[in-house]
């Protein structure tokens, strides 16, 4: 993996483009462009901005090579993602843009195409709370307890205030600001164990289905007819009726349901049970179902089956320890319910497309 590019900025593998490129959909001067170079890859990113707080942007790459991504996140939006293809097709995200430290991989030969909708403040703080207020009451204390974490982190003491954790956490020009990538933690670090596991069942309730009328105004942005200021205001349009969309379908997904709770119980049971899992016989009986219905209701919920959950669990929590310990790869591979090393080096590197030990050096090198 020594070859891979490297980048310490989001975007730094990515050369400055021209609106009048054929590959896009629509550009005008105003918008910002950038491209793969030919020996990274093929695509565009394409920043449309709407206004002084909300910014269009689409995506369409595929790239030669892996990249690994160490950097900072920008801190200071929040974003609304769309994919259309790669590895998260026909979902949406809810992503909060945190001043952390982010490290991982960029895979090669697969197509990213999404669109992405960012709030910067002041409406970022808004749409913030709007998101948040929609989660099931589990997940909201689970957010709650993140942004606690990240003010803390921040010296911001103790805060009840999800309006003031948001605003502080999310202000520009702070101290942190400056770190190096290296040397600013990721979200890994900073949460207790505690969270941390629970963050991983929140991860999965900030993606849902794009639904009919979402992938119609994503339609709609990609073959925008206009131009001008006609354009930037029908766009503007779009762009915030597909987010009101997105808010709306958080309160009629499944985990909001009766029938499902015994899917969110034994989702609970294997992030208690990581190491040791019952098997998905004796694990339906303890949440009073079936393996059939339990099966089916985690492809509901959570876009995988409960075998998925698990592995997907494991893995994030080896990523962590990778991150925050000194444990051997064997140990963590123990840690975490893999009787072989071998069998977990190959899981972690077909979910991140690079291997525990060379994530584990990059993770420990410091600024220094």
């Amino acid at each position: 993996m020594t070859s891979q590019p490297r980048s310490t900025q989001l975007r730094d593998w990515l050369v400055p483009g021209s609106p009048s490129d054929p590959q896009l959909l629509h550009a005008e001067a105003s918008d910002h462009i950038l491209v793969c170079p030919p020996d990274v890859g093929q695509g565009y990113v394409q920043e449309i901005p709407l206004r002084h707080d909300l910014i269009l942007v689409i995506l369409d790459y595929t790239l030669h090579r892996d990249i690994v991504i160490d950097a900072v996140g920008t801190g200071d939006r929040i974003e609304f993602e769309f994919h259309l293809a790669g590895p998260y097709a026909g979902y949406s995200l809810c992503i909060p843009c945190f001043k952390l430290r982010q490290l991982g991989i960029k895979r090669s030969q697969k197509r990213f195409f999404k669109v992405e909708v960012f709030f910067k403040q002041p409406s970022l703080t808004d749409y913030a709370q709007f998101f948040i207020e929609r989660l099931s009451p589990q997940a909201r204390a689970t957010a709650e307890q993140i942004l606690q974490s990240i003010y803390r982190y921040q010296d911001g003491g103790s805060s009840s205030s999800i309006d003031q954790m948001v605003s502080r956490i999310f202000t520009p020009d702070r101290p942190q600001d400056a770190l190096a990538p290296l040397a600013s933690p990721s979200i890994d670090q900073i949460l207790t164990d505690g969270i941390h596991a629970e963050s991983f069942s929140l991860s999965y309730a900030t993606h849902s289905p794009i639904t009919p009328a979402m992938r119609s105004h994503i339609e709609q942005i990609l073959s925008c007819p206009y131009r001008g200021k006609t354009r930037r205001t029908y766009l503007e349009d779009r762009a915030l009726q597909l987010v009101d969309l997105r808010l709306d379908a958080i309160l009629h997904t499944p985990c909001n349901t009766s029938n499902l709770r015994c899917v969110s119980q034994a989702a609970a049971i294997l992030r208690e049970q990581l190491v040791e899992p019952p098997t998905l016989e004796a694990l339906a009986r303890q949440v009073g179902t079936n393996r059939l219905t339990l099966t089916q209701g985690f492809h509901t919920l959570y876009g995988t089956s409960p075998f998925g959950y698990l592995r997907d669990l494991r893995l994030m929590q080896a990523r962590r320890l990778l991150m925050t310990s000194e444990m051997s790869i064997t140990d963590i591979a123990a840690a975490v319910g893999y009787t072989s090393r071998s069998r977990f080096a190959t899981a972690f590197r077909q979910k991140t497309g690079i291997n525990p030990k060379a994530f584990q050096l990059r993770a420990w090198q410091t600024a220094g």
